[in-house]
């Protein structure tokens, strides 16, 4: 297949539609607080962005070797915990001299990874989820509203052989699907999704990620529906190791800058690819609902779609709707982070939303974010440190829908005033 790209005013990104007004405010320079720590004392917590915690992490977590047991980030107090199984003082003490808080947990990362086999093997029934909660230090499995009779049975039968405090069960109001059809972004074969970035591939041509199960839906994707063609799948991945197909341009003089396009004429630059840290704020935009923002809950998720099964995705608390899938989730800097895959809520009730990472999406296809610069490691979300920012309005709920483009009620969404954020703390890794 050759390679090829989108015209110009589809190039930025597609899906300026609903745009939900207090994400789109947030996104606007913010002071944040001293995240160097200088003052504080050594050996105690120091204040750290979500970013920042991300990148202290990377170190930490090599030098605790077995005794890591994940980590999580308190918003509230722009700290780092760092769940330390069995280590004894000197774990603590490397996790104490890194400025994070040191917390003495049962579950290390090894053992639950083993656990995820495990319910790979025994619990793969559609209709499922599973990530690590560093939070309660256990697997979280997650069932739709399908999963009911034997097969819930089966999934409960999973979860007690892995014993005591190593994971638990919650159900989910929605049925977890691949957002593939309405929205107005792109089209091919019936099936309508969202642009996510522009990229360029090992070739030098320019094209864009969108999410794999639209590019196993048709080869040929349009701007508008029943459209010229403006773009031709060159790989495409679903189910298995991800959600990401590469689309490249047929036009090979059109610009394609990396920017999304937020809305009401406003773009955020797209500067590099960075990996998700739980606990961070980050920003979905999708053709069906708009922009929507939200925190990473779950990294190396595993979801059982009907179609088949995906591992490897981010879990978040942003909320997408059938047309958003293949759309952008970024952060505040322009950070790329994932592509959207699919879900069990809406923008109304709320519920889980899983992504495709971008990082791993670019290895796989062998492309860069925009003219080229993929980065590494974790995001530059300024601002992450206090898990988002206190609305500037007049929005003094907890959490509840906003009136007009609000957001997700169930998880701190965006209202008419600005953004609450429930101070939960979040994981990171």
């Amino acid at each position: 297949m050759s390679h090829r790209r989108i015209p110009k005013r589809k190039a930025i990104f597609a899906g300026a539609g609903a745009v939900g007004v207090a994400a789109a405010a947030i996104l606007l320079p913010q002071a944040n607080a001293s995240q160097d720590g200088a003052g504080e004392q050594a050996g105690s917590p120091r204040k750290l962005s979500a970013a920042a915690a991300a990148e202290v992490l990377q170190q930490l977590g090599k030098q605790l070797g077995d005794s890591y047991g994940g980590a999580y980030y308190e918003a509230d107090k722009q700290q780092l915990v760092v769940n330390v199984a069995g280590g004894g003082d000197r774990a603590q003490a490397e996790v104490e001299k890194a400025g994070a808080v040191a917390r003495g947990v049962r579950n290390s990362v090894p053992t639950l990874t083993s656990a995820m086999g495990s319910l790979s093997d025994k619990a793969s029934v559609p209709g499922t989820a599973w990530a690590v909660d560093p939070r309660t230090n256990q697997i979280l499995v997650t069932a739709d509203r399908t999963v009911t009779g034997e097969r819930w049975d089966k999934v409960e039968r999973a979860v007690r052989s892995l014993g005591d405090g190593v994971a638990r069960i919650q159900k989910s109001k929605g049925e977890f699907k691949p957002f593939i059809e309405g929205g107005d972004a792109i089209f091919g074969g019936g099936a309508r999704c969202s642009l996510g970035f522009n990229v360029t591939t090992q070739d030098g041509q320019s094209g864009f990620l969108t999410a794999g199960h639209c590019g196993v839906a048709t080869e040929r994707w349009s701007e508008q529906q029943n459209g010229q063609p403006i773009g031709t799948v060159q790989e495409a991945v679903f189910p298995g190791a991800g959600d990401f197909a590469l689309v490249t341009y047929d036009d090979p003089n059109i610009e394609a800058p990396s920017a999304v396009d937020t809305g009401d004429g406003r773009t955020v630059e797209i500067k590099q690819a960075a990996d998700a840290a739980v606990g961070q704020q980050v920003f979905r935009m999708g053709s069906t609902t708009g922009l929507r923002d939200g925190q990473v809950t779950g990294l190396d998720a595993t979801v059982n779609y009907p179609e088949g099964t995906v591992s490897g995705l981010i879990q978040t608390n942003v909320c997408a709707e059938p047309g958003d899938s293949g759309g952008a989730l970024f952060t505040r800097d322009g950070d790329a982070v994932g592509l959207t895959s699919g879900g069990s809520g809406d923008c109304t009730s709320g519920g889980e939303t899983f992504f495709q990472p971008v990082t791993t999406a670019l290895d796989a296809v062998g492309a860069q974010i925009g003219a080229g610069g993929a980065g590494d490691g974790a995001g530059n979300d300024n601002g992450n440190g206090n898990g988002g920012g206190a609305g500037n309005g007049d929005s003094n709920d907890d959490g509840g829908a906003g009136d007009g483009e609000g957001g997700d009620g169930g998880n701190g969404g965006a209202h008419s005033g600005g953004i609450e954020d429930g101070g939960r703390g979040n994981g990171i890794g």
